[in-house]
């Protein structure tokens, strides 16, 4: 189990955008040529891709943090930064990522060889040249690149299979599995022997049947008892379940008992008790298995659920059961897909601000004010006539008079304190 790993959480940052330039045409004989400020480069980008070769998230446990590169800073003479080279993330086939903090899922993993972009990198900053205007003919100032966020991402891998194989302990699951496909699982006669979910393919009339033994459930699954809390989320996403029972009960349980427990973990871990099920009566060649195969027939009739009596150490009964399986998945709908939630805010403003006032100083707190200082030269003065023109534009000018600022109140915006000027 230690090298299997299901689940885990990382840090991802696309990169900054680079920064523009704010430089001047020089050479020979031209004394006070124009701004020729470059762009920023775009920051690179986050990337997903669902790697066939991948099985676990163990990889992951290494490294925890990852970073795009930041785009270039632009340069005179007109030339744009470098765009930041993309950071491509593998996964595993299946993998569901959420944003940690709210459960939001950003992507699902679910088509080999997918690439998906999870975190967009942050725009460049214009050069000085796009801010020249006929009455602003040197202006000595550029915009920066627009600075990107760390999210913190949980990773969940949810095996994708048609049919799920669910049940208690020693019941044959892996033994079922190694009877109808080529996988090789560990197979033994103690508990717990499967630690991780196994996959195999039945090709029946035609189509390929993905089948995975999803191991460790026992009472108290969905409460975290056993490996249930842990392999639950196997079962998700599954078309249908083949509910396997010792029907002769060699270990001392009632398999009809083991039934409707394994059957109320399901019901307690989201609607997987919804899923359509089979039954699937093993060890059909020891003693005691023809009277306990009988009672599981009256009681699945009640449910309207099919049975099927096998024996995996005599290879006998599986025939009809996968042809059975094969026509309940004709008619059942597609593996779940689980769908991108939007952001519940997508695209800050970058206009958005509040005014504080403590008591002595009004603070202006926004996402664009620390962009918008970073945007100024303080020692030109055409630069400073820019920045109060801005201020005024975006109506901070307006909201700091409602608030009760009046001439020469202390304003603080960022780390840059000033007195307000109407």
């Amino acid at each position: 189990m230690a090298n299997f790993v299901d689940q885990v959480r990382i840090t991802a940052k696309a990169g900054n955008g680079g920064n523009g330039s704010a430089s001047f045409h020089r050479e020979k004989y031209v004394q006070n040529g124009g701004p020729d400020g470059g762009d920023g480069g775009k920051g690179g980008n986050v990337l997903l891709y669902a790697d066939v070769n991948m099985h676990t998230l163990l990889d992951f446990r290494f490294r925890s943090k990852y970073t795009a590169e930041n785009g270039g800073d632009g340069m005179s003479g007109l030339r744009s930064g470098k765009k930041g080279e993309d950071l491509v993330i593998k996964v595993p086939v299946g993998t569901v990522v959420r944003e940690a903090e709210t459960g939001r899922i950003m992507a699902d993993m679910d088509q080999a060889g997918e690439t998906r972009v999870l975190l967009h990198g942050g725009r460049g900053g214009w050069g000085n040249s796009h801010f020249a205007t006929p009455t602003r003919q040197a202006p000595n100032f550029a915009k920066p690149g627009t600075k990107t966020e760390i999210h913190t991402l949980r990773l969940e891998l949810k095996t994708i299979a048609d049919v799920g194989l669910v049940g208690y302990p020693n019941v044959g699951k892996s033994s079922i599995l190694s009877v109808v496909t080529s996988a090789k699982p560990k197979v033994g006669n103690y508990h717990f022997t499967t630690l991780t979910p196994n996959l195999g393919i039945v090709r029946q009339y035609g189509q390929d049947i993905v089948l995975a033994d999803i191991p460790g459930l026992i009472e108290g699954a969905a409460e975290g008892a056993g490996l249930g809390h842990d392999f639950l989320r196997h079962v998700e996403r599954t078309r249908l379940l083949m509910h396997v029972v010792d029907i002769s009960g060699s270990e001392g349980r009632d398999p009809l008992e083991d039934l409707d427990q394994i059957n109320t973990e399901l019901e307690h871990y989201g609607t997987l008790a919804e899923k359509p099920q089979i039954i699937v009566c093993n060890k059909m060649d020891l003693p005691g298995a023809e009277e306990n195969l009988a009672r599981m027939k009256a009681l699945a009739a009640g449910m309207d659920v099919p049975v099927f009596a096998v024996s995996a150490a005599t290879h006998q009964g599986f025939d009809a059961l996968m042809a059975e399986a094969a026509r309940m998945l004709e008619t059942l709908p597609p593996i779940l897909h689980y769908q991108e939630e939007e952001a519940p805010d997508p695209e800050r403003k970058e206009d958005d601000f509040r005014v504080i006032f403590d008591g002595a100083t009004y603070f202006v707190e926004g996402p664009g004010m620390e962009r918008l200082l970073d945007s100024v030269n303080f020692d030109d003065l055409e630069s400073l006539n820019w920045f109060h023109r801005t201020l005024r534009k975006q109506g901070v000018i307006d909201a700091l008079r409602e608030a009760g600022a009046a001439e020469g109140a202390t304003v603080r915006i960022g780390e840059m304190e000033f007195d307000f000027v109407e």
